[in-house]
């Protein structure tokens, strides 16, 4: 049987998806009186669209949210074991991505994504702050120091012998890729917005 059992898995994973939908950038952009986040800048409901509203302390409470929402469901998992763990920040993340309450379109879940190495393994934040931040502070753009970030995580649990981390983040990492295809598209041609740009 595996750690946690069938039954613990299950249930955690489903506590993570809905914990992962909470739409925290959307919410809280309309407590703001800022409209709708989906029709400001790339229309995506994360921190770094929140940010081109010009309105820091906004996404400032947006990251902490999308942060959160991958980290407490880990936690509880954990409670039961490294697997239903794991399953809960899967299903954090899945959440995140494809919310039900909002047609299955969610955001990009770099956030989560650090939320969730907070909760199963918080060596492995270190290392994305850091690549994220040498990447950002060179280049500008928030969705390559994600994708280098997001790269580099799984390479480092993996040296680290954390191999159960180093899946977990090599699945997520697969995502995130997918779920910027666009991004890459626009990095690639020269059109993606840099850091605190707005519209």
């Amino acid at each position: 049987m595996l750690n946690g059992g069938w039954l613990a898995i299950s249930g955690l994973f489903a506590l993570g998806y809905f914990s992962g939908t909470i739409p925290f950038g959307l919410v809280l952009t309309r407590l703001f009186g800022l409209g709708d986040l989906r029709s400001i800048g790339s229309g995506n409901i994360g921190a770094t669209n929140a940010l081109r509203t010009g309105n820091k302390l906004l996404a400032a409470l947006t990251l902490a949210g999308d942060v959160l929402k991958g980290t407490v469901p880990v936690l509880i998992g954990w409670q039961f074991g490294e697997y239903p763990a794991a399953a809960a920040g899967l299903g954090a993340f899945l959440g995140h991505l494809f919310p039900v309450w909002l047609g299955f379109k969610g955001g990009k879940g770099v956030a989560t994504y650090i939320g969730i190495l907070l909760g199963f393994a918080p060596i492995g934040v270190a290392v994305f702050a850091v690549v994220w931040l040498a990447m950002a502070a060179v280049f500008r753009y928030s969705s390559l120091a994600a994708l280098a970030a997001t790269l580099v995580v799984p390479l480092a649990y993996l040296a680290l012998g954390n191999r159960s981390a180093a899946l977990l983040s090599g699945l997520l990492t697969l995502i995130v890729y997918v779920k910027h295809r666009p991004n890459i598209e626009r990095l690639l041609a020269g059109t993606e917005g840099k850091i605190g740009a707005k519209g």
